[in-house]
């Protein structure tokens, strides 16, 4: 009998052919045989006292990990998040302002009696310091609340928790199941988290983790999410309830981000990056004691100080841009008003305008200045002393520049679709090496979000009255 000779490469197709045979949940089925398998084999040599009982982690993971209470509680703890941050930023928001601009105040006249130019005293304080004083009024308490109460989630092992509540999403999608770990890495900067997909051992699945990770709202988009929330849904229920209203719209946004990079994943999966997906095994971490020490460092020294510090860097050339803008006239229109005159007819053609879109083009090395830039070009030249409370804010915004709800639907939708900060593009840059995979992360979620934009503002158009 002759022996049949066999090939590496024949036996290499023939267990791809088989592969390609396989139920969906053949690796969740293996991997669960050989938990199994080790638990026998451990309980036939183990003896544990009290064996059977339910352990204190095992009881608190029955609900948070739970298929019914799991994404439940999960939104629960991401409201509380966002409650107790709008709450208490309010406050100390406004002291902030009031302090910032009545430096201003003293300051330019300061410089007026020693008989400084004018431009040199509106460059200065009326651009740069202004720009400054805005980014810091309106950035420093949010983050000052969020990333301290979002790093006790993570102390106290949670987020391991979120992933695993959310990996059957992630798999139904074909990416990984640690993109939610990177996702929530997200909410703080969208930079770390793009540098947080290393976790992802697969290529395919690294590099969708990537492309996606703009979807998530970032610490800079935040303050513009939670002032139209404050201004237009807060404002539309009772005084008691508006916190919770403001709250609940903010969770809403997040979660269209998270649909969003479920969405684009799918596409992705199945086109420019198909691909089999990778198992992904996780073993719950225990859960810890917080550590106030290392909390108050990484939320405050690594987080907020980095985040803030990156946008004051920003946000000091663009109140003098802005500034500039707004004061050198050509053929007797100013350089902002002719820049608006150009973006007017596509911001108006997905229900916004082009004060916004001329912010959101000086805004492009950090998100977190958009706000602070619109109010200057709806202001012009003129002082925003008066300009520190949402109640002011609002009679800006709607009662002087016609702003409806379609207006701040569409904002919000641009401000979590639109493309990355200057900071994630570099980040993306440095992880792919990539030019190709860069542009696609920078282009694809602009092109959508001016795409939802336009469907959004043409489907309320086209309603009838």
């Amino acid at each position: 009998m002759t022996p049949v000779s066999v090939t590496p490469q024949a036996v290499l197709d023939r267990s791809d052919e088989l592969r390609r045979g396989l139920d969906g949940s053949f690796r969740d089925s293996m991997v669960a045989s050989l938990y199994q398998r080790a638990g026998e084999l451990a309980g036939r040599s183990v003896r544990e006292q009290g064996a059977g009982k339910w352990d204190f982690d095992q009881r608190i993971d029955r609900i948070l990990t739970s298929r019914w209470l799991g994404l439940p509680v999960m939104l629960l703890l991401l409201g509380a998040v966002f409650w107790v941050t709008i709450l208490g930023a309010n406050v100390p928001s406004q002291m902030l302002a009031n302090g910032f601009f009545a430096v201003e105040a003293a300051a330019a006249g300061w410089f007026e009696s020693m008989g400084a130019p004018w431009w040199l005293t509106g460059l200065v304080w009326h651009g740069i310091f202004r720009g400054l004083a805005w980014v810091v009024s309106v950035m420093l308490p949010p983050m000052a609340i969020f990333f301290p109460v979002f790093t006790i989630l993570e102390d106290l092992g949670y987020l391991p928790r979120v992933a695993f509540n959310l990996d059957w999403l992630f798999r139904k999608a074909g990416a990984h199941g640690k993109q939610a770990l990177t996702m929530a890495m997200g909410f703080g900067c969208n930079a770390a988290g793009v540098t947080s997909t290393r976790i992802i051992d697969s290529p395919r699945e690294r590099l969708l983790a990537i492309l996606t990770n703009n979807f998530v709202p970032c610490n800079g988009r935040f303050p513009t999410l939670i002032m139209l929330a404050v201004i237009f849904v807060a404002a539309a229920v009772p005084p008691a309830a508006a916190a919770f209203a403001a709250a609940a719209a903010v969770v809403a946004v997040v979660l269209l981000g998270v649909c969003f990079t479920l969405g684009v994943s799918w596409a992705l999966s199945r086109s420019l990056l198909s691909g089999e997906a990778s198992a992904f095994t996780l073993e719950m971490p225990p859960y810890r004691r917080p550590s106030i020490l290392r909390i108050l460092y990484t939320s405050l020294i690594d987080r907020t100080i980095f985040v803030l510090g990156r946008a004051m860097l920003t946000a000091a050339p663009a109140g003098a841009l802005i500034w500039i803008l707004a004061n050198v006239q050509a053929g007797g229109t100013t350089l902002a008003d002719r820049s608006i005159s150009l973006l007017e007819p596509l911001g108006t053609a997905i229900g916004l305008d082009g004060v916004i879109l001329l912010a959101y083009v000086i805004a492009i090395p950090a998100n977190e200045i958009v706000v602070p830039t619109m109010l200057m070009c709806y202001l012009g030249g003129a002082m925003m002393m008066d300009i520190t409370t949402y109640e002011q804010i609002r009679e800006v915004l709607v009662g002087q520049h016609g702003w409806t709800m379609l207006t701040a639907v569409n904002l919000m939708l641009f401000s979590l679709l639109h493309n990355p900060c200057a900071t994630t593009i570099l980040t993306i840059w440095k992880e792919t090496r990539s030019a190709r995979w860069t542009a696609l992360g920078a282009l694809m979620p602009l092109g959508l979000a001016f795409l939802v934009c336009l469907a959004t503002a043409q489907a309320v158009r086209l309603l009838p009255l």
